[in-house]
């Protein structure tokens, strides 16, 4: 109600220092200069929208009590919000937290951890999808596992050899804990039952840390970094749309702007009149 009442306060302010018009005299023409002079001050888009928003609903309370005879907002459309991209991290750093002997040890738990990052950023799998995934799943001639992604649609991702073997090592040492319950899920807690999304998040927020200071660290982040990383190293959209089981094409393309923006970064590193 604060934030309501402050910014119809902004409005009228601004109307009656540069224009001396009552809040029942304006135009859309004046609306639209009210969100210049907002975007020109530093306001972001979001909040553009807020006020644009909050004016709308006191100029319906205006038209159904007969205050104004016209509604000057109604059409001022509110600024498009850019999407944010990707949060991703670079696989260099990756590479660098798998392959560290002083954060991954050969205990059970260790292992699964270490693998729980594996297979997220070396498929791009979705959280739900690793839940589900069965050690039956995995063919480890053909180097790839299978994947129930949404709409119960199945995928083929291949892996790398280096990943089918980690596999095969865990089912192994997931064979020889002396679990009550033997559960059919490839991923388990230390007791054997099956994972479950908050203990993945707290494993990928965990090792994360160490390579990251971003505020994002969760499983979705190692799929953007498996899109990205595959996009940089010149894979096409469509074969990523496919892996990653998008419905559309639109849904992929957003990982191109992340390439762009690392194109700029290094033709600014790079050229000599950048």
């Amino acid at each position: 109600m604060q934030s309501y009442r402050a910014d119809l306060i902004q409005f009228k302010d601004f109307m009656i220092v540069n224009y001396e018009l009552s809040l029942e005299e304006l135009k859309p023409v004046h609306v639209r200069d009210f969100m210049v002079w907002l975007m020109e001050s530093g306001a972001s888009e979001s909040s553009v929208g807020r006020k644009l928003s909050t004016l709308r609903s006191f100029y319906k309370y205006l038209l159904k009590e007969g205050r104004v005879t016209q509604n000057p907002i109604s059409t001022i459309k509110a600024p498009k919000i850019p999407k944010a991209l990707p949060v991703f991290i670079e696989d260099q750093k990756l590479d660098l937290l798998l392959d560290s002997p002083e954060i991954f040890d050969d205990s059970f738990a260790s292992v699964r951890d270490k693998l729980i990052i594996e297979v997220l950023f070396g498929t791009g799998m979705r959280l739900a999808e690793l839940l589900s995934l069965k050690a039956t799943d995995v063919d480890f001639y053909a180097n790839s596992v299978k994947v129930v992604g949404k709409r119960s649609k199945e995928r083929i991702i291949p892996i790398t050899e280096s990943l089918t073997g980690e596999l095969k090592k865990y089912i192994e040492l997931k064979s020889l804990q002396n679990f009550n319950n033997k559960s059919g899920v490839l991923f388990v807690t230390d007791k054997g039952a099956d994972a479950y999304a908050k203990q993945i998040y707290r494993t990928v927020g965990r090792y994360l840390t160490y390579i990251s200071t971003q505020e994002k660290k969760s499983p979705h982040v190692l799929r953007h970094s498996y899109a990205t990383s595959l996009l940089n190293r010149g894979a096409d959209l469509n074969a990523i749309k496919e892996l990653l089981g998008h419905a559309s094409l639109a849904a992929t393309q957003v990982y191109t702007h992340n390439s762009v923006e690392r194109l700029k970064t290094i033709y600014k590193q790079a050229h000599p009149k950048a």
